[in-house]
């Protein structure tokens, strides 16, 4: 790799390490979210301590997060490892963010912003499906599962890159493995539904 790929992908960490959920929530003298309900940052766990508009920006935040750095790599054409591995950097520095102890979100809106950054139709499919299973059943957590499962085979479907579709495939089992405890919750019956507040 060239000095570039190495400055990009440093790049795309650094700025998926910014907490879009604290930042949004001490601006708006909400409480901090690693405090509140789930204790996750990110816009479910927001929504549930601040309501709908904190909970849209943080959204928005966590999902430039993901897709502005790669998009930037599509436009200087790097090769398909490269752009896959500034995507994994960006969606690692929500997970685990340099500025926050390593302590982050689970990854759902930055993996979309990669997705889409990927390919526009990859995003859509991609989006579509959560907003279809979150409409039906009303379960952020379960919505996610279910629309990174099927995020590889949009990304097969679209953009035959064997290194994308990689990629896709790690950032969804990592994702499930951040989401373990909703998994539990959802065979327990104990998970909350979108709209829930916590107790």
């Amino acid at each position: 790799m060239s000095p570039l790929d190495y400055s990009l992908i440093t790049i795309a960490y650094l700025f998926g390490s910014i907490s879009t959920a604290i930042i949004v929530c001490k601006i708006m003298a909400l409480p901090d979210p690693r405090s509140q309900g789930s204790g996750n940052p990110g816009a479910t766990n927001v929504l549930r301590v601040g309501g709908k508009k904190p909970a849209a920006i943080t959204l928005f935040g966590d999902f430039i997060k993901g897709l502005i750095p790669v998009l930037i790599a599509q436009y200087l054409e790097v090769t398909d490892p490269t752009l896959a591995l500034v995507g994994v950097a960006a969606f690692l520095g929500h997970l685990y963010p340099v500025f926050f102890h390593f302590k982050g979100g689970k990854g759902v809106a930055t993996m979309l912003g990669v997705l889409f950054g990927f390919s526009w139709m990859v995003g859509l499919a991609t989006a579509g499906t959560w907003l279809f299973v979150a409409k039906v059943l009303k379960v952020s957590s379960l919505s996610a599962l279910v629309a990174t499962l099927l995020a590889p085979f949009y990304v097969w479907w679209f953009i035959p890159s064997q290194s994308l579709i990689i990629t896709t495939a790690i950032m969804t089992a990592i994702l499930y493995w951040r989401h373990r405890s909703n998994i539990l919750n959802m065979l327990n019956g104990r998970e909350d539904k979108i709209a829930d507040k916590p107790e």
